[in-house]
């Protein structure tokens, strides 16, 4: 959870991906320099490696389910 204007803080999940299972609220993905807006519900894929923060960008809570694994060799 997330409150209005609140970010997890930049960071990386190494050789591991990630996805946002965005219950409600809006917010923003800032994944390698580049921002994915969305509003839930919602989901967000994130790829191994790359520097992401979760920031919310709404007036109301966001409230989200992160799941991380393993990625798999291409």
């Amino acid at each position: 959870r997330l409150k209005p204007g609140e970010s997890i803080g930049e960071h990386t999940t190494g050789k591991n991906e990630e996805s946002l299972v965005v219950l409600r609220g809006q917010g923003e993905a800032r994944v390698e320099g580049h921002a994915i807006t969305f509003t839930g519900p919602a989901l967000v894929y994130i790829p191994s490696a790359s520097r992401h923060n979760v920031v919310n960008t709404g007036s109301e809570l966001l409230e989200y389910v992160y799941v991380v694994a393993p990625a798999q060799a291409p």
